[in-house]
């Protein structure tokens, strides 16, 4: 416990057989990806049959499980969770072929294609704005619909602002409902004298909106809408109640949120907006997982104390004798080398003119200690800082359980350094206030 703070439990979260959807969000750049896998491979060696759905471009997820790619189909991972009688599946989220396949199955044959045909709809499905997000949900929602899967674990796409994929699917959602398309291409008919005006009126204002439009966009930009518009009018509504659907589905028990972050001020500030936004929209948190955490093996040498060690040693030499300070019995001899000279001076250039009664030129192994505690410092004040951003997060959310993911030498390449980070999730250390 950190204060009164509580842990998170990682093992008892995925285990429950209740727990059927976790995702992993959180600002760019934090780890989430890496923790998805982790969560994935870690549950899958625990007996639960597991797909991980991932948004990340840059595919070091395929890279990691040994696949040699990753699409919008789940593929298994060999050599996870067989001997628990688990399973671990990836995939990669492809919005187009989403899009595309939405529209398959709530098209008919002959008007889909004319959809996925249509250039408006092409340029839509590949890049518009809040498609990725939409299209992750509606990945979602066909997993879990599915009932294949014991456990779904979401690595949220990444986005300039984590509460991106929370409003995303309702804004194209709402888009796609298609009033505002139906407005730009086909005025609501009104009867009436007054409302012959409100058409002409709403005619005019239109063309001239529209004329700038195609200045802008091409002359072909209307039309295609139009011809967007009357191939998927009946689908309209369904996007709306898809994307409330699984927004529902986010609120429901059996989904568990893990905030990822680093222990850095931007990230864990991001990080508490998300977890304030998860509390207004009623949407279940499990915690927040801090990757990336520094340690010491040392820790109770302070930075200070090791910075006048340091001090000590390079200015006078002066090494833990029996002696103490005065020059009397220090040990100054140097072991010769076969060459004559001595075995273990420091660089020509940090060597002192020992001459005139001036203390003696620290030895090599003085000189490398001096720089190791040197670093040691460096080391306890990158732990004081973190330790004090975490502190400032939980003095914010103090009903909020933090895991602490030490960070590791290199990078994750592989599923044994998944493992090493699933195995860091599981296990929490004592901690202790910065």
């Amino acid at each position: 416990m950190l204060g009164d703070l509580p842990v998170l439990d990682v093992d008892p979260l995925i285990d429950d057989p209740e727990t059927r959807i976790v995702v992993c969000c959180g600002a760019g750049g934090v780890g989430k990806t890496t923790t998805a896998a982790a969560l994935g491979v870690r549950a899958a060696e625990r007996g639960r049959k597991v797909v991980v759905l991932t948004i990340d471009p840059a595919r070091r997820l395929a890279q990691s499980m040994g696949l040699t790619e990753l699409d919008n189909t789940p593929r298994r991972v060999d050599g996870v969770g067989e001997a628990a009688g688990g399973e671990l599946h990836a995939m990669m989220l492809d919005m187009k072929r989403t899009f595309d396949e939405i529209v398959e199955s709530h098209a008919a044959p002959d008007k889909a294609r004319a959809i996925l045909e249509n250039p408006f709809y092409q340029s839509l499905s590949a890049g518009f704005a809040g498609t990725q997000e939409y299209m992750a949900m509606e990945k979602l929602g066909q997993l879990r619909a599915d009932d294949e899967w014991d456990l779904i674990v979401v690595d949220t796409p990444p986005s300039r602002s984590a509460l991106d994929f929370l409003d995303a699917p309702k804004r194209l959602g709402s888009f796609l409902d298609g009033r505002f398309i139906r407005l730009l291409t086909a005025p609501a008919k009104v009867g009436g004298r007054a409302g012959l005006k409100f058409v002409n009126l709403g005619v005019s204002g239109l063309s001239i909106f529209t004329g700038l439009l195609n200045k802008l966009l091409g002359t072909g930009l209307l039309r295609d809408m139009q011809t967007f518009v009357a191939a998927m009018d009946t689908m309209f509504g369904g996007f709306r109640t898809r994307a409330d659907a699984t927004y529902r589905l986010l609120q429901a028990p059996g989904t568990a949120f893990l905030v990822v972050a680093s222990p850095e001020r931007d990230a864990l500030r991001e990080a508490a907006y998300f977890v304030e936004r998860l509390a207004a929209d009623r949407m279940p948190l499990a915690g927040l997982v801090l990757n990336r955490m520094h340690g010491s093996e040392a820790a109770h040498l302070s930075a200070e104390r090791a910075l006048a060690a340091a001090e000590n040693l390079e200015d006078e030499g002066i090494v833990d004798h029996h002696t103490g300070k005065g020059g009397e019995g220090r040990n100054t001899s140097r072991s010769a080398s076969d060459d004559g000279s001595p075995a273990d001076d420091p660089p020509e250039e940090l060597r002192e003119d020992s001459g005139n009664g001036s203390p003696a030129a620290p030895t090599t192994t003085e000189w490398l200690a001096a720089g190791m505690l040197r670093l040691h410092a460096e080391r306890m004040h990158v732990l004081a800082r973190e330790r004090r951003t975490r502190d400032r997060f939980a003095s914010l959310h103090p009903e909020v359980p933090v895991a602490e993911v030490a960070a590791l030498p290199g990078d994750v390449h592989d599923l044994d350094g998944l493992r090493a980070i699933g195995e860091r999730l599981a296990t929490q250390p004592t901690r202790e206030h910065g």
